[in-house]
């Protein structure tokens, strides 16, 4: 028996496949709670509410249910303010990208999801944090990210990933390059860039590898830039990124492996967190190596297997 506590975010609060999925876990033998979220600040709330209850025993695994963002909210917040040894956490995803979930093996189906939460063993997997904010999938810099933010939430409930497809071409046009200085561990790199991209987790916008051999547990962080191109090239190469992935134009990429990574510019950089977007002129981003014991399927950015 497992006593599972999900911190569901509102938009989810009607999902029938949901309520289903909790009422079988309960069936099956575990207590299952739910807190839903309405307003802003309510994840770290619960959540903090959760680990606090986790001390006392009361709770064996936090549940973020919702997509990235939700899940950045809780597992962040669950490790700023101390998640206890005897508790872990779980994923049940219900975005629209569910990138970070379906990249550890993390069922759509929420049944089998919640299932996982309940009865796998924790993996221990790092966490980054750019300047003072916490992130545990990946972090996107550049025209990729304006795209993340700027794609009609309607067309990404229909299409999916191919939503995110579909608006960078429609405003390649729109297209600038950025210019900035990058530095890590036995590494550094200045110019002109069209997209960045920093990896705990692998893949964002709806399943774009654009980290494709990162691994969440060895302690290190993997950057991919991709310069500025020549217009008759760019298109063509910002088309593969976006529909293949970083592997398809791997040749032209600028990469490096990094327990830290820093960039400055003149100029403010267009900057995606887990979901949530902000505007940087400098910033260090540094990797906190298996802070976080989380309940995952068959995952293949494990290099260690708990």
């Amino acid at each position: 028996m497992a006593r599972l506590r999900i911190i569901l975010h509102g938009k989810a609060a009607g999902n029938a496949g949901v309520r289903t999925a909790v009422q079988g876990l309960r069936r099956e033998g575990h207590i299952v709670e739910v807190r839903v979220t309405w307003e802003t600040g309510d994840a770290q709330r619960l959540t903090a509410e959760a680990v606090a209850e986790a001390g006392a025993g009361k709770i064996d695994c936090i549940v973020a249910g919702g997509g990235d963002g939700t899940i950045n909210e809780v597992f962040a917040t669950a490790y700023a303010v101390g998640l206890p040894a005897q508790c872990s956490l779980g994923i049940l995803p219900l975005g629209t990208a569910n990138d970070f979930a379906h990249a550890t093996g993390v069922p759509q189906d929420p049944t089998v999801a919640l299932r996982l939460a309940a009865t796998t063993a924790p993996q221990w997997i790092d966490i980054g944090r750019l300047n003072d904010r916490l992130f545990i999938n990946l972090v996107s810099g550049g025209f990729g990210s304006r795209v993340t933010v700027e794609t009609d939430p309607e067309l990404k409930k229909r299409l999916g990933g191919l939503a995110y497809v579909l608006t960078g071409i429609s405003r390649f046009a729109e297209v600038s390059a950025n210019s900035g200085r990058f530095r890590a561990e036995g590494f550094s790199w200045e110019g002109r860039f069209v997209a960045v991209a920093i990896g705990n987790g692998r893949q964002a916008g709806g399943g774009v590898p654009l980290c494709p051999d990162a691994l969440i547990d060895d302690g290190l962080l993997d950057l991919m830039i991709l310069p500025e191109l020549d217009r008759t090239e760019r298109l063509d190469a910002f088309a593969r990124l976006l529909r293949h992935g970083a592997a398809s134009i791997r040749a032209g990429l600028v990469t490096a492996r990094s327990a830290w990574i820093e960039y400055e510019s003149e100029d403010a950089l267009n900057v995606n967190l887990d979901g949530e977007p902000m505007l940087s002129r400098r910033f260090r981003v540094e990797c906190r190596k298996r802070a976080l014991p989380v309940r995952l399927g068959n995952n293949p950015l494990m290099s260690v297997k708990s």
